[in-house]
């Protein structure tokens, strides 16, 4: 049976987002089909593996003292994981475990921005979800916004800044953002979800206070001019290259600004429904036809950063249902399974689904060349000159 490694927590704000989303994923994984290697990033960035990592109440009493640290080889074709040389000594067992997937349940910084996927395109190992590209355009809001409309896909006014600018020209800013955007503004730090460091700005003081909470997050600062009275329509897509299908669509309730930390992973109801006093209505209330515009446009979107695996589109929807895209999320918080469940996707074969895609992209790589033989070594001498 393939060894599938799945990685969470990882060093970000959204850690413990992470650590749910990772057990999870281990606990509904086929285990008639793959056994699971947890792999566990503290919040410090330790690599650790253990059978201590499977029990969630582990994390719950910080009891891992069992654990091992392991380091991952970056080179091509080796899916080791190797112990600490310092802890082994000189008969231990340097190699504790091999893997041969990568399922990623790492959230935010250094997990979903693509960083970690480049690790894993090092390794030559296959892995779920989207590569370099879509993880770091679909993770930084600005770049991809600035994608998105390329690609003509509705987007909302934005203004974007550094923080550094910020420090050195604040009121030429502030006057910007008032004269192109006016009031009210969400202000979001550009590399970060769940909610952490977005307020909205009715006016100029909230402005500032927003800002510089935002700074605190992210050296990229995001202004997007506010959608008035909003619906927030939720979709995923699932596939990869043009081969993709939709799920079902969701509207998340009880808020009224800004969607926080707590409304989606403490109070939410993940299993969904049509009753009101429920966190989210799955399928949601809404037409036909705009139901097959959102999902138009979420395939469009899932393509457009050249995603893989599966992606969660989240949507604005005006009083007159004029749709705008607010962003993509290439790792959806326990992988959006609840989207998916009336869609004939139930929660192990999603993770089965996503498996395949992984080894789908894999082979599709491998069919590129990667080596071209020009001979150059014999037709240059040192220094530059060809002969």
């Amino acid at each position: 049976m393939k060894r599938v490694g799945v990685v969470f927590g990882g060093r970000s704000v959204e850690h413990e987002v992470s650590v749910i989303t990772g057990m999870q994923i281990m606990e509904n994984i086929d285990k008639s089909k793959y056994n699971v290697v947890p792999i566990y990033i503290t919040k410090e960035g330790k690599w650790m593996t253990g059978e201590c990592l499977l029990d969630f109440s582990n994390f719950k009493n910080n009891n891992l003292k069992d654990a091992k640290e392991i380091f991952p080889a970056p080179s091509c074709g080796n899916r080791n994981l190797y112990a600490n040389p310092e802890e082994v000594g000189l008969f231990g067992k340097k190699v504790l475990d091999n893997i041969d997937i990568v399922f990623p349940a790492l959230h935010g910084t250094h997990g979903e921005d693509g960083s970690i996927q480049g690790l894993f395109e090092l390794m030559d190992i296959p892995y779920v979800g989207g590569g370099v590209l879509a993880s770091s355009v679909g993770m930084d809001k600005i770049l991809m916004k600035d994608v998105f409309k390329s690609n003509s896909l509705p987007i909302v006014d934005y203004y974007w800044f550094y923080r550094t600018d910020w420090k050195e020209s604040s009121d030429s800013i502030l006057n910007d953002i008032e004269n192109r955007l006016g009031y009210p503004v969400f202000v979001k730090p550009a590399n970060l979800g769940s909610s952490i460091g977005i307020n909205i700005a009715k006016d100029q003081k909230a402005l500032i206070d927003a800002i510089e909470i935002a700074i605190n997050y992210d050296r990229k600062i995001i202004i997007e001019k506010a959608v008035l009275d909003p619906r927030e329509i939720n979709c995923a897509v699932l596939g990869y290259d043009r081969e993709v299908i939709t799920s079902l669509c969701e509207e998340p309730l009880g808020w009224k600004d800004v969607l926080t930390f707590e409304d989606k992973y403490v109070k939410s109801n993940a299993k969904g429904g049509k009753s009101s006093g429920e966190r989210r209505i799955i399928p949601a209330d809404i037409s036909d036809e705009l139901r097959q515009k959102i999902e138009e446009l979420a395939k469009k979107a899932f393509i457009a950063i050249d995603s893989a695996g599966t992606a969660r589109i989240d949507f604005l929807i005006d009083k007159d249902e004029n749709v705008f895209i607010n962003e993509i999320n290439t790792l959806p918080g326990s992988i959006g399974f609840y989207l998916w469940e009336g869609k004939g996707y139930p929660f192990t074969k999603l993770v089965d689904r996503l498996i395949e895609i992984a080894i789908i992209v894999y082979e599709d790589k491998k069919k590129n060349m990667y080596n071209y033989d020009a001979n150059l070594f014999n037709r240059i001498q040192y220094g530059g000159k060809i002969k």
